[in-house]
């Protein structure tokens, strides 16, 4: 019994014994094989696949190792543990530097019981110094694109990569196409440094810019960024920061410099452990900081930042971000920026931000989505407090004059500065504003603003569109085509209850209501300036003025040197009650002609004939006033309005035209104009006073009907 009891061990043990042996035998020529031998090897395979020479040029080695993250039995398995010094990869022929990256060294671990299964896995690859060499010229050929082999049979074999580690390091960047290049360099930082050390010193940095770039009121606006937590800052703070880096160059022909700290390891893998950014970057006068992670690397899967912008106009932030924003005065602001990011498409989000821009308070979120015909941005606006002088820029009303020369002198008074259509083309966009408090000047007193902004292939729709002005309403819709040339654009406005007194509050010598004012305009029109759009208008314009009263003082306030000089040619310098002041114009390309235009005062009945040319700001008009008895003799004397907007004409016309009787003005009044402008009279609601138009319309009407038969 004890033979077999011998025989039967010697079997089972001796195919155990020589397994060991033969296995400590492998391990024992594999620790002692020169591996430099297999490095003609490598190199072929490695630049055939990559299209481009590969070199190993210093020693490459490898040790054997228990990996300590390994659990049970898998434990006791050896690790090899390979080193490959001095690597380099070469650039194609037509770059400017002759290598692509070189690496000092690359270290990494092999799982050997996974190659059993065909799956090389490698939890992490350090790299030693690198530097990279990235270029792309002008006709779009990129040096990072390799051409790798194409085969018809999937491999067997599969690579997973955990993550990658990396030491100081250069990296170069020349986008010929772009027109970028940036040098940039990072280092070890003597410490680790911790999330929330991080944001505070980026909030304290970002409100001294903010207030250098857009005045202390910027600055009370980044104040106002609350230090909650937000879904990302746990994650964040899983991870601290251990590299600095530094970058100069240019962008788009403009200076660029930053500094900035990451995390040293960068993990493919693990969505869980995401790696820490945080920037610092000056183009130009716009400032850009960051503080955030990235997270699944590998697919660039998201990010999630907190993101402070400042400088002298939003405009100047499309080649850098290529999103259409407008002209603006200097601005600042700070939000929380977050991204998906997909081959299909990426979504970005600038969410609970605030902007102080010019003397505007802002706040909302906006979402950018590609992928689709166009990129698309969406979201909602609120304005605290709004300047309407900075929304200038958006109704060609003026611009930053850091992005364009300041206007010569002009004989025009409307503005002329184009639209910038060519941008329109580049996004859509769907964004809803609204403004509850309007800072405005003593000539436009705008109280409240909301729209519906629609972007379309080119075409911008404000609809509905809606002002709260003097104690009154504006509503309607403007529709400007920018897809043409000339860009097509339609105005549809109804106002109603504009209080005159309201539209100058600063004029102290009124203590009685100065009456209301109710209109419709619908044009459509062709051209890429205000300017342009009046001077090629079409359409009709009503405005109706009821139990007023105005002088020569209101419309110096308001601007109105027409009106300005013919009121002190008819009246003087005093007050002038009107019960009723109605017009009806027609356009036609530019040109308004009266269709009807009295002014009904206590002392004459004035009648208004002629055009007024916006496309050459002329004016052909003659008033005539029809004296109520003989108190004022000078009013029976017509005038004429020539000149332009900006140097108006006024003088009194002389013979055949005094001889001009009461019933002039009767016959020359149609019905229809009359009856047109009836509806826009509408029951007070704050006055209780009568409405004297609708009788001075109704009398109209009458003599014009009457001649007619």
């Amino acid at each position: 019994m004890r033979r077999r009891y011998k025989l039967l061990a010697w079997v089972i043990g001796l195919p155990v014994t020589l397994l060991i042996v033969l296995v400590s035998a492998l391990v024992i020529t594999l620790s002692l094989f020169d591996w430099n031998r297999l490095k003609p090897t490598i190199d072929e395979k490695a630049s055939t696949a990559i299209g481009r020479p590969f070199a190993i040029n210093g020693d490459l080695g490898m040790e054997w190792k228990r990996d300590p993250q390994s659990q049970g039995w898998h434990a006791w398995v050896p690790w090899p543990h390979i080193v490959a010094h001095d690597i380099s990869v070469a650039n194609p022929a037509w770059t400017k530097q002759p290598q692509f990256a070189h690496l000092d060294a690359v270290r990494f671990s092999l799982s050997p019981l996974d190659l059993l299964w065909h799956h090389v896995r490698i939890p992490s690859l350090q790299l030693v110094n690198p530097s990279v060499d990235l270029e792309r010229d002008a006709q779009g050929r990129a040096n990072w694109t390799f051409n790798l082999p194409q085969s018809q049979t999937p491999s067997a074999w599969t690579v997973d990569l955990g993550a990658i580690g990396f030491g100081a390091g250069q990296v170069v960047f020349d986008d010929a196409a772009g027109h970028v290049q940036i040098t940039a360099h990072i280092q070890p930082l003597q410490q680790a440094v911790p999330y929330d050390q991080i944001v505070a010193q980026a909030t304290a940095d970002a409100r001294t810019q903010a207030v250098s770039s857009a005045g202390r009121g910027a600055g009370k606006t980044m104040d106002k960024d609350n230090d909650q937590d937000k879904p990302g800052d746990a994650a964040a703070r899983k991870s601290s920061y251990q590299f600095a880096w530094s970058a100069q160059g240019s962008y788009q022909g403009a200076p660029l410099e930053g500094s900035g700290k990451t995390g040293a390891v960068l993990a493919l893998q693990q969505s869980g452990q995401p790696f820490p950014l945080q920037a610092k970057l000056r183009i130009g006068d716009t400032h850009i900081a960051l503080v955030g992670t990235l997270t699944d690397p590998l697919h660039l899967g998201a990010l999630d930042l907190r993101l402070w912008l400042a400088g002298s106009s939003m405009a100047k932030l499309y080649p850098i971000l290529g999103v259409t924003l407008p002209d603006t005065p200097p601005y600042a602001t700070r939000g929380r920026l977050t991204a998906t990011l997909a081959r299909s498409g990426n979504r970005f989000g600038y969410h609970d931000f605030r902007a102080h821009v010019g003397a505007s308070d802002i706040a909302g979120d906006v979402d950018y989505v590609t992928g689709g015909v166009r990129p698309k941005l969406s979201g909602k606006l609120q304005a605290a407090q709004l300047r309407f002088a900075d929304l200038a820029p958006l109704v060609g009303g003026g611009g930053s004059s850091t992005t364009m020369p300041p206007a010569a002198a002009s004989d025009r008074v409307l503005p002329t500065q184009s639209f910038r259509t060519d941008r329109w083309k580049a996004m859509d966009a769907d964004v809803t504003f609204a403004a509850a408090r309007i800072e405005h000047g003593p000539s436009l007193p705008i109280q409240s603003l909301s729209t519906h902004l629609v972007m379309d292939g080119g075409t911008l729709t404000l609809d509905p569109l809606h002002f709260g002005v003097a104690g009154g309403q504006v509503n309607g819709m403007v529709r400007l085509d920018g897809s043409t040339a000339p860009m097509r654009g339609r105005l549809k406005l109804g106002v109603r209850g504009l209080r005159i007194e309201q539209l100058s509050q600063g004029f102290a010598s009124m203590h009685t209501s100065l009456g209301e004012i109710n209109g419709d305009a619908e044009l459509d029109a062709r051209g890429n300036s205000v300017a342009t759009l009046l001077g090629t208008a079409s359409g009709e314009l009503k405005l109706l003025m009821d139990n007023g009263a105005i002088s020569r003082n209101l419309l110096e306030m308001a601007g109105l040197n027409v009106g300005n000089i013919v009121l002190g040619k008819l009246f003087g310098d005093k007050t002038v009650k009107i019960d009723c002041a109605a017009s009806d114009f027609v356009a036609e390309d530019g040109l308004f002609s009266t269709r009807l235009f009295v002014v009904d005062t206590q002392d004459a009945l004035i009648d208004v004939k002629g055009t007024v040319n916006f496309a050459n700001e002329k004016l052909d008009l003659d008033v005539v006033p029809h004296t109520k008895g003989f108190r004022l003799f000078t009013l029976r004397s017509p005038l004429y309005v020539h000149g332009t907007l900006k140097q108006p004409d006024v003088g009194v016309h002389a013979g055949p035209l005094l001889a001009r009787g009461a019933g002039a003005l009767a016959l020359g009044v149609v019905a229809a104009p009359a009856a047109a402008l009836l509806a826009l009279v509408a029951p007070s609601h704050d006055t209780g006073n009568t409405h004297t138009c609708t009788a001075v319309l109704q009398q109209l009407r009458a003599p014009a009907a009457k001649a007619q038969r």
